[in-house]
């Protein structure tokens, strides 16, 4: 993949790190995964994303733009997600990665079926523009954000697949839903680096901050409220597990 422009390189890297999403609908469907397996791997999955956020994400904003915009960014990428993801909630979407019956049907609330798709594309793109971001510096993709963002995308597919499917979601709705994000993925991947590539330093800074902002946000609201329902005592303990294992692969 390295023979390849960057940009093309950041799509396929983005539409590997969306295919867990794909990958852990697929288990979902098939297999009838424990609650608690599936808690656990969310908790562990957000333990790794909030690593890589501090190690990778908001250290490199920080480094190459200035405390300044990337607190700016970070504040703002935030805002943005919680206000979107406020509209959707209202919209049927509020449960969209729980894997019980907490998922709205459309006979619940007509058009949740929408937003819940909206939502999930509102989760990944973050995630895949710090992507591309990662290999404008020339020293290929960052390891450490791709790891954790395939990493904790396997459960999010999982989790949320399985409630959709006790929503009474069709397959071609599930796998619809979860190959538009991972082609998705790719393109704001591929976007990413295309159109950030020669942008000043500060302006990368800003839009890694804002993707950081962004998706801590989503960990919070989403990942971790089901990562607590089954496991409770131990999700403080899978998430720091998660942590370290992220932080470890950033310094080896």
């Amino acid at each position: 993949m390295t023979d390849l422009p960057v940009w093309l390189q950041a799509g396929g890297w983005g539409l590997l790190a969306g295919g867990a999403l794909v990958l852990g609908a697929l288990v979902a469907w098939f297999v009838a995964v424990p609650q608690r397996v599936v808690a656990g791997v969310m908790a562990f999955g957000a333990g790794v994303l909030i690593s890589a956020l501090a190690f990778d994400l908001v250290d490199e904003a920080e480094r190459t733009g200035g405390l300044g915009p990337t607190v700016v960014g970070f504040l703002g990428g935030a805002l943005a997600y919680v206000a979107a993801n406020i509209a959707l909630a209202r919209r049927g979407a509020r449960h969209r990665k729980r894997s019980q019956d907490q998922q709205a049907s459309e006979e619940d609330q007509e058009g949740s079926g929408a937003a819940i798709a909206v939502g999930a594309l509102l989760d990944g793109v973050p995630e895949s523009v710090v992507l591309g971001v990662s290999l404008l510096g020339g020293s290929g993709v960052g390891v450490p954000v791709l790891a954790a963002i395939f990493i904790s995308n396997l459960p999010e597919g999982l989790s949320s697949a399985a409630g959709m499917k006790r929503s009474g979601r069709s397959a071609r709705y599930v796998f619809g839903v979860w190959g538009g994000i991972a082609a998705a993925s790719g393109l704001a991947g591929l976007l990413g680096a295309l159109l950030l590539d020669g942008a000043p330093a500060t302006t990368t800074a800003v839009i890694t901050a804002v993707a950081a902002g962004a998706i801590l946000a989503m960990v919070a609201d989403t990942m971790i409220p089901e990562a607590f329902e089954d496991t409770h005592l131990y999700a403080g303990l899978l998430a720091t597990l998660g942590f370290i294992v992220a932080f470890s692969i950033e310094r080896l």
